[in-house]
């Protein structure tokens, strides 16, 4: 599989400042329990949105420059068999392109993604 150069995280706005104050995102909740950091990719993340997230305001959407990652980085199967980008250890700040929010869109309820670039 080609490895892209960016991978998503959706996080709240709150988990989201506390790793900016901290200098790095040690996971949500959900991260925690399982033992890695989810990412999905550009073409994920719509699902991820709609699937884990639905209804939930206040996310920001944070692109990680998967090379950044190293070694921790690993690609491993999820939803029917597709792999996903799982970060097992914390994501540094330093490895972040950008965060952008992601609103309800006030018509269909669903997340508006910003340009994925």
């Amino acid at each position: 599989m080609t490895r892209q150069s960016l991978i998503y995280k959706i996080a709240t706005s709150a988990q989201w400042r506390a790793a900016e104050a901290a200098t790095r995102f040690t996971g949500a909740p959900v991260d925690l329990a399982d033992g890695f950091i989810h990412f999905s990719t550009a073409e994920q993340v719509g699902e991820t949105a709609a699937r884990h997230f639905a209804g939930q305001d206040d996310l920001v959407l944070v692109a990680v420059r998967a090379e950044a990652l190293g070694p921790a980085l690993k690609w491993e199967p999820s939803r029917g068999g597709a792999l996903f980008p799982h970060l097992y250890a914390d994501l540094p700040l330093a490895a972040v392109a950008w965060t952008r929010p992601m609103p309800l869109d006030p018509r269909s309820g669903r997340h508006m993604l910003p340009p994925l670039d």
